[in-house]
């Protein structure tokens, strides 16, 4: 099984926590996902405690919390700034917030009822490790519902950075099928998945990247290059993908796979 690089996560934390000021006027995206998630896997009426887990500035927790009867709603974020920003986002949402990383969740085995993630378990390593927890952490009956980058994630900008150097300058992302695999694993047999790719179009290259620095989405890959890149060499990219242009705007791919899972 094909596995991404292996993720740097003191950049990851550090990425997030400088992203908190401008990470809202930037994810229309995430916001467009995150509501699609919860239409596609709506937030079950059963008693018990819901986590949102990669909350950002706290958009999904807005809706969870809109969406919950009486039932205890809990914030995670690795980013104490993202953390923040989401307790001020939400000051009407009753809600508990906890600085933590989702890879090593903080709480009792059969204590939570459902696990919404939306578009953050990609910054996760070990995706078999984090739902064997999940599943650890969820009471009987409970589901993780989640939204992931997929591997045709930003296929354009990738391919025109192939053109210039062999580092990885765009991270790689789990497949449909071998997050499947990890769910499994982890005992999480009921699961439905479905992939959607979406695009956005930008009236630049230096646009989107401008919005993936904004967000926090800088690669992260210990397989990335160590040096700085050259004028040339983001000019050579630049231009390699900007020969796909349809009119005045580039397109930017992005998968989305939404999964629901369940024992």
């Amino acid at each position: 099984m094909s596995l991404p690089a292996v993720l740097d996560k003191t950049k990851i934390r550090r990425s997030f926590a400088a992203a908190a000021v401008s990470y809202d006027s930037l994810a229309a995206l995430q916001r467009q996902v995150g509501m699609a998630l919860l239409e596609k896997f709506p937030l079950q009426p059963a008693a018990g405690p819901v986590l949102d887990m990669g909350c950002g500035t706290g958009f999904l927790t807005r809706q969870l919390g809109a969406a919950n009867v009486n039932q205890t709603l809990l914030a995670l974020d690795i980013a104490l700034p993202m953390l923040q920003a989401a307790r001020r986002n939400n000051r009407n949402v009753p809600a508990d917030y906890l600085c933590a990383d989702a890879e090593k969740l903080p709480f009792a085995a059969d204590t939570v009822r459902q696990i919404y993630s939306n578009l953050a378990l990609q910054w996760c390593q070990d995706l078999a490790a984090v739902f064997a927890d999940a599943r650890r952490i969820l009471m009987s009956g409970g589901q993780l519902a989640f939204s992931t980058f997929g591997p045709a994630t930003l296929r354009e900008l990738k391919a025109a950075w192939a053109t210039v150097d062999g580092f990885v300058h765009v991270n790689d992302f789990y497949s449909s099928e071998q997050i499947q695999d990890f769910l499994h694993t982890a005992g999480l047999t009921t699961v439905d998945v479905e992939s959607v790719l979406y695009q956005s179009r930008y009236p630049s290259v230096l646009a989107l990247m401008h919005e993936l620095k904004g967000i926090g989405a800088h690669n992260v890959s210990q397989a990335r290059n160590r040096r700085p890149t050259t004028r040339g060499q983001l000019q050579q990219m630049i231009r390699h993908y900007e020969v796909s242009m349809v009119g005045q705007e580039i397109t930017a791919s992005y998968e989305i796979i939404f999964v629901r899972a369940r024992e």
